[in-house]
């Protein structure tokens, strides 16, 4: 059983529930059959009724994990063409010919063979020392996803990297793998890593998306403006939502190295860099004992490859290079005859329920938007809110709580944010607010929402790999989220002003 699915089963305990997974199949199957027997609904046309009977079908089966991923994101496109939503086959499968799907598939190659050539043994050396203890540990894995986002332009990429790393953390302390440690550096990699994307306008989707409609819409803004704007209240959002899960998950600050592989602590004045790559097994038996790392050759091929393509994507972010170019050339080179780090066994281990979740859930999106379902949800949304009976600042409130609401029906923030902020910002020039402002606030609090696992591609991915559960994800969503809004207050009242 999954350990994300245990947790869940954990929490609902002993109630006299069927078994979780069969509970999932028999929701999914009403949803689907009451959806499409019943008549449409609430001014919903057929389409539009069917449409959204088979996305509730399949979120119902990817919450439960029912059945495998693979299965139930096949599931889903199937009826979409079964029940005639598309004209074809082709259409109802678009989502898996998203660059998304492809590009995390060449992420999570490349991080594959990070890990098996053993740099994450070494990466995890280097931030330790043998004084190091889990807390700190966490605190240095979060420092390092803040240094990191300034110059790997994808949170999955951050992800997939530093999952081994936390792994071979874990085995390190000795600590069990869904223990406190584990959680909150899954969290760090989950949730709290992407907000890093947020800071440079070349950051990632959702900057790029939403300077560009600021560009269009409001005025012009220049990449150092965008960094003067978003840099300090992401790295506050990013530090209170550190410490939030240090205090949640009450990661122990006493444990040491050495404490974890001799069972005291080392007192014999012994070289602190030594211990730690002893722990991991850096050096190995014949390796050098003063602290100095020997790459072995595959080791020093995929650094170069990866450092390449962290080049590429700096560059490529101002030269206009698809960010799934670097990637494909490094997993290109790793494959090659003669290097073969990425083999026929690394391909196998390869997350492809991930990837078929993804284009299920592109494909499904598509339909809706051909079909008008998320015009005619969002539009009703807005006709029955009275927002001319509300204070400025009411009125900045239920739009970016409708943001939230939207950004709950999509597996990526940038999707949502396409979506979200165009019918924002005519609000806010409607009704006189500071379109700027507003915008930045939507990117805000769409980046630091996550409530399901799909929402995300590096929360899915720490879903999927980690100990957390659907409660740890949802919960630390909203702490995330009230942390944003924490920062959107402060940033609009007191700190833009200052720099406008």
């Amino acid at each position: 059983m999954p350990a994300s699915q245990g947790g869940l089963r954990a929490a609902i305990g002993n109630l006299p529930l069927p078994s979780f997974g069969v509970a999932g199949i028999w929701i999914s199957l009403a949803i689907l059959v009451g959806g499409t027997l019943a008549p449409p609904l609430g001014g919903l046309e057929r389409e539009m009724q069917l449409v959204l009977a088979v996305f509730l079908f399949a979120l119902v089966l990817w919450l439960t994990e029912a059945v495998p991923y693979v299965v139930s994101s096949t599931l889903a496109p199937i009826l979409l063409f079964a029940l005639g939503l598309v004209p074809a086959f082709e259409d109802a499968v678009s989502g898996f010919a998203s660059t998304l799907v492809f590009f995390l598939l060449l992420l999570l190659l490349l991080g594959g063979a990070i890990s098996k050539v053993g740099l994450g043994k070494i990466v995890a050396s280097r931030m330790l020392s043998t004084q190091s203890t889990p807390r700190t540990t966490v605190r240095s894995l979060s420092t390092h996803m803040v240094g990191l986002s300034l110059l790997m332009p994808s949170a999955v990429a951050r992800a997939v990297t530093f999952i081994p790393v936390v792994n071979q953390m874990t085995d390190a302390y000795g600590l069990p793998d869904d223990g406190a440690f584990r959680k909150a550096s899954f969290i760090v990699l989950g949730h709290i890593n992407p907000i890093g994307s947020m800071m440079l306008m070349t950051g990632g989707g959702m900057a790029i998306i939403t300077s560009q409609l600021i560009n269009e819409s409001v005025r012009t803004i220049t990449w150092v403006q965008w960094a003067v704007y978003m840099i300090p209240p992401m790295a506050l959002l990013f530090w209170l939502s550190t410490v939030s899960a240090l205090i949640v998950y009450g990661v122990d600050d006493d444990l040491t190295l050495t404490a974890a592989d001799d069972g005291e602590a080392r007192t014999d004045g012994g070289n602190t860099e030594d211990g730690v790559d002893d722990v991991f097994g850096v050096n190995g038996d014949d390796g050098p004992t003063d602290g100095e790392i020997t790459l072995t050759r595959d080791q020093r091929i995929v650094t170069l490859v990866t450092l390449g393509a962290v080049v590429a994507w700096i560059a490529g972010s101002f030269a206009g290079i698809p960010t799934i170019v670097p990637a494909a050339a490094a997993v290109a080179v790793l494959s090659v005859p003669g290097v073969g780090i990425v083999d026929r066994d690394l391909i196998a281990d390869v997350s492809w329920g991930i990837l078929f979740l993804i284009g299920a859930m592109f494909s499904i999106l598509d339909a809706m938007e051909a079909t008008g379902t998320l015009d005619y949800v969002v539009e009703t949304l807005i006709a029955v809110v009275p927002f001319g009976a509300m204070a400025p600042w009411l009125v900045i409130a239920t739009l970016l709580a409708l943001a939230v609401f939207i950004r709950l029906w999509f597996s990526t923030a940038s999707a949502a944010i396409v979506v979200t902020l165009p019918i924002i910002m005519e609000f806010a020039s409607v009704l006189g607010l500071n379109e700027l402002y507003l915008a930045l606030s939507v990117l805000i609090v769409v980046g630091s929402t996550t409530f399901f696992p799909f929402n995300t591609t590096s929360v899915l991915l720490s879903y999927d790999k980690g100990p957390l559960g659907l409660g740890d994800v949802f919960a630390f969503g909203l702490v995330t989220m009230v942390h944003g809004g924490l920062v959107i207050v402060l940033s609009w009242l007191f700190y833009w002003p200052l720099v406008v």
